[in-house]
């Protein structure tokens, strides 16, 4: 493919490279660079991609794409452009033959639920025979691979490479997480999205976006259109304060979703057990009937939303239904760990005080003796909300063991300290124990029949990263071990 139509229509491209030059490859990292490819100098949060051009060009690298002016040594090779992700992404939806929009691309948003949202879309959409795809925080699901996933939501060239490859196997739609990150940095500019969803916004990433108005700002730009007219549907969360600032923008079809009487899909009849939920919800198709295995409240909440996207895309209740049926669970996400004890555990990603608090309250509906929560806070993350997340786990639980989560380049104890503000201040029982499987075990030995123990925090994460190292530590594998150590061992 010739250099002037892959970057030929970005407005401001100062070509000092040949347009006629033939590119027959794309990459932002010097090492993936070979024979006639187009390399993409970013200057990143902590690496610049510049510094790399001469390995690059000596990998043969024919053209470098720099929002720079060109190096006298390398003017022959350069194209300038004002945006370097923008260029990426409509470069590599050229190169690949704009698979996104060959498919029912879903893009997810919000704080919390957006895992288990995006799983549910993918349920649903096998249950449609649409072959889907699923990117997101956990892993990626395509063209019959799960790879883990290094980010929420990829840079656009790898992100385009797997729905290029999914649509190549016949893949017909895909849900994605796409993060306030991603958006900020505009990873998937001009992404023809078919729908964006909006789950809800609370306090986190502020170290990143400084203040809680940039991270919705961020959020914002999913239903805005980034690179691109507003998707043509849109799903909100209408009981997020949040949610209702997003109803002003202008969509070819907007559906909403929450227990308020205002929602267009909303909860008619609702049971809640510790097997799971079953829900009549009110649409404008008609009324769905749902039965999952997920548990709690903030479950319907993102069965609401896969229902309310599901029928505005045009798929049939049926499908949803049975979409909803079949997702057994999602990893890390209020994920049960079962070796036959009395006591239910609980396995959980929240990190942040609004996600404890849902957390926390669902799990009190479960519980028929004392609630106990393991958590801790990351290092290198808003500290500001390390004392909220301290009070949200004294509030609501009976016992809560403090911990530490991934330190990073932080001391753990200061982390701890941080959270402990909180904690003290609702004057309930509590324990301290710095070293994470330590704490796990102490709050294991804690439980009774029919209490429930909540270990909240790292979820699908299988590893726990230190200042100057990265230790494996699957947390789901680590309590399955402990309740055998303490006896409990019918259940595989």
């Amino acid at each position: 493919m010739k250099l002037g139509g892959l970057l030929g229509g970005i407005p401001g491209a100062e070509f000092g490279a040949s347009p006629d030059l033939e590119i027959t490859s794309l990459a932002y990292n010097s090492q993936h660079a070979s024979q006639g490819t187009l390399f993409f100098a970013i200057q990143g949060e902590k690496a610049d991609a510049h510094r790399f051009i001469p390995q690059a060009i000596e990998r043969g690298a024919g053209a470098v794409v720099s929002e720079r002016t060109a190096p006298p040594e390398f003017q022959t090779r350069w194209v300038r452009v004002p945006k370097i992700r923008r260029a990426l992404s409509e470069a590599s939806r050229v190169f690949f033959g704009r698979p996104d929009a060959r498919l029912k691309l879903v893009g997810i948003t919000g704080t919390n639920g957006k895992t288990t949202t995006a799983y549910l879309m993918e349920s649903i959409f096998l249950a449609a025979g649409l072959e889907p795809g699923l990117f997101g925080t956990v892993e990626y699901h395509f063209a019959g691979k799960i790879v883990p996933a290094r980010n929420t939501t990829p840079e656009s060239l790898d992100m385009l490479t797997y729905l290029a490859e999914l649509v190549g196997h016949g893949g017909r739609a895909a849900a994605m997480e796409v993060s306030s990150h991603a958006l900020a940095q505009e990873r998937v500019w001009g992404f023809d999205f078919s729908a964006a969803v909006f789950t809800n916004l609370t306090q986190d990433h502020l170290d990143f976006h400084k203040n809680l108005q940039n991270y919705f700002e961020a959020k914002r730009r999913l239903f805005e259109g980034i690179g691109k007219p507003p998707p043509p549907l849109a799903v909100v969360n209408i009981d997020d304060t949040w949610g209702r600032k997003l109803l002003d923008i202008r969509y070819e079809r907007l559906v909403t979703y929450g227990v308020s009487a205002a929602a267009e899909v909303r909860p008619k009849q609702t049971k809640f057990g510790a097997e799971g939920l079953n829900a009549v919800l009110s649409t404008q198709e008609g009324p769905v009937e749902i039965g999952s295995s997920l548990l709690g409240r903030p479950n319907l909440m993102n069965i609401m939303a896969a229902t309310a996207t599901a029928l505005g895309l045009g798929l049939s209740r049926e499908a949803v239904e049975k979409g909803v049926a079949t997702l057994a669970s999602v990893p890390g996400r209020f994920e049960r760990v079962d070796t036959g004890q009395p006591f239910l555990v609980l396995v959980d990603y929240a990190h942040t005080d609004d996600a404890l608090k849902n957390v926390l309250t669902t799990a009190r509906e479960l519980t028929r003796g004392r609630l106990v929560v393991v958590f801790g806070c990351g290092g290198d993350r808003d500290r500001a909300k390390r004392p909220l997340m301290g009070e949200a786990a004294g509030s609501l639980a009976d016992l809560a063991v403090l911990t530490s989560d991934n330190p990073r380049s932080e001391d753990p104890l200061r982390i701890m300290s941080d959270a402990l503000v909180g904690l003290q201040k609702t004057g309930k029982p509590y324990l301290m124990e710095v070293d994470r499987e330590t704490a796990i075990r102490k709050a294991l030995g804690e439980a009774h029949e029919g209490d429930v123990v909540v270990v909240a925090g790292k979820g699908h994460e299988a590893y726990q990263i230190f200042k100057d190292r990265t230790v494996p530590f699957d947390e789901r594998q680590i309590v399955r071990r402990i309740l055998r150590e303490m006896g409990y061992g019918n259940k595989a």
